[in-house]
């Protein structure tokens, strides 16, 4: 019991260093509190990040609490994720790479008809350097702009999924986010001794509470349809800090010396999400075969004492969705002749709506939405006593060239462990 406990607890300690590591390239990551991250386990990403109506005895599922009504076994898991971006102007291409924990989580089953999971994840990450530069009419740098940001959001989750009878699971599940973002505006002038920066530095808390239920029933043929839905009540992110605007020069390396400061200001806000809805449903026979579909949505997020996607803004929020399909096949899962066959192998699309609108222009009329849109595959490689290794597979684009705007194309490798514990309650006797 000793190594049970222990085990969870050092790759915590490991999580919470990587977490604390996480890098991002994207420039959309300057919006909001930045890039979100999938709320998806490697076998659900290969999948195009299905999972709401799914439910298996020996993995852990971030989509719906429900389906912990369904784990038999202890099981520990923990992914990470390579990303390879090229970013795509209409005049320039730059690539970047980029590599990051996707969560750690740890389920437990209750019992014969309960379960419960904890864990850490990832919710967005900010990491982007961009920069304006104007020139006068004999081709002269007159002014250069960076804009830069770091930082970043995680949350710790607790999922209980319980059967209320056979084909019926209902699920609860809470979280408590937190993080701290950095974004800074530097401005340097020709002929000019002094540069200034504006500089934001703050923290972001909140909580969040999900609900949700599944319903699986089984026909004729061994075939078993199920359904499931999840409601992520409306909750609120607590956004304080500071921001500082101050004059500044560098030094021939490029290190920043701050001079003096102009102005200094509190920062109290918060980020409102509204309700999230998720519906799927999906049809297979066990260990063998599952394919699903399922559709998420959201209302704008709306915030208060921030100067965030306003009227006067280069961006702003609209109504977010998600569309994914997908499933998985397993030839033959107790397979002695062939370890091919009892291998998982998994597919799937996604294409989502993020919400975000932004201007390219610069007048603050002409607003492109900035969508997402994944082909993914994956394969689950069977070790013993049902511990896998999962790897997954994901190429897309996000965003576009019109307006102005920037393009997206990734590849997202991710990978995970999941060590199953069969003897997680079993009391060992002494002869």
């Amino acid at each position: 019991m000793i190594r049970n406990i222990l085990i969870p607890f050092f790759i915590f300690i490991s999580a919470t260093t990587l977490l604390a590591q996480r890098t991002n390239s994207s420039p959309y990551s300057y919006f909001g509190i930045g890039d979100k991250f999938s709320n998806a386990t490697v076998e659900q990403s290969s999948m195009g990040g299905i999972g709401v109506a799914f439910s298996n005895y020996g993995f852990l599922n971030f989509t719906n609490p429900a389906a912990y009504a369904d784990i038999r076994f202890a099981t520990y898991s923990f992914g990470l994720l390579n990303n390879d971006l090229t970013v795509k102007s209409a005049t320039t291409s730059q690539s970047s790479t980029s590599t990051s924990l996707s969560y750690i989580a740890l389920g437990i089953p209750i019992g014969s008809k309960a379960g419960f999971s904890v864990g850490m994840q990832p919710v967005s990450s900010i990491g982007y350097s961009l920069s304006t530069s104007i020139f006068d009419a004999n081709d002269r740098l007159m002014q250069l702009s960076i804009f830069e940001g770091n930082g970043g959001v995680n949350r710790l989750y607790g999922s209980f999924g319980i059967k209320i009878n056979k084909n019926l699971s209902l699920g609860i599940e809470g979280d408590f986010n937190f993080g701290n973002i950095e974004n800074g505006i530097s401005d340097l002038r020709a002929d000019v001794f002094l540069s200034t920066k504006y500089n934001e530095v703050s923290r972001v808390t909140g909580g969040s509470l999900k609900l949700g239920v599944q319903y699986h029933k089984e026909l004729e043929n061994k075939l078993v349809i199920s359904t499931g839905a999840t409601v992520k009540l409306a909750n609120s992110l607590t956004v304080t800090g500071d921001d500082y605007l101050y004059s500044l020069t560098f030094s021939p390396t490029g290190n920043e010396i701050p001079r003096d400061t102009i102005s200094s200001n509190k920062i109290s806000g918060s980020f409102n999400l509204p309700i999230k809805t998720n519906f799927g449903v999906g049809i297979g026979k066990f260990d063998n075969w599952y394919a699903g579909i399922e559709y998420e949505s959201q209302d704008a997020l709306t915030t208060n004492g921030l100067l965030t996607g306003g009227t006067n803004s280069a961006y702003n929020y609209g109504k977010s969705s998600r569309l994914s399909l997908g499933g998985f096949f397993i030839p033959k899962i107790n397979s002695i002749s062939s370890y091919w066959d009892r291998v998982t192998y998994r597919a799937g699309l996604r294409y989502e709506k993020t919400g975000l609108s932004v201007d390219g222009s610069g007048l603050n009329t002409n607003f492109t939405p900035i969508d997402d849109f994944g082909i993914s595959f994956g394969l689950g490689l069977p070790l013993k006593r049902l511990s896998t290794i999962n790897m997954g597979f994901e190429f897309g684009k996000r965003g576009t060239l019109e307006n102005d705007l920037i393009e997206e194309n990734y590849f997202n490798f991710r990978v995970s462990l999941s060590l199953t514990d069969m003897n997680w309650f079993i009391k060992r006797k002494i002869d």
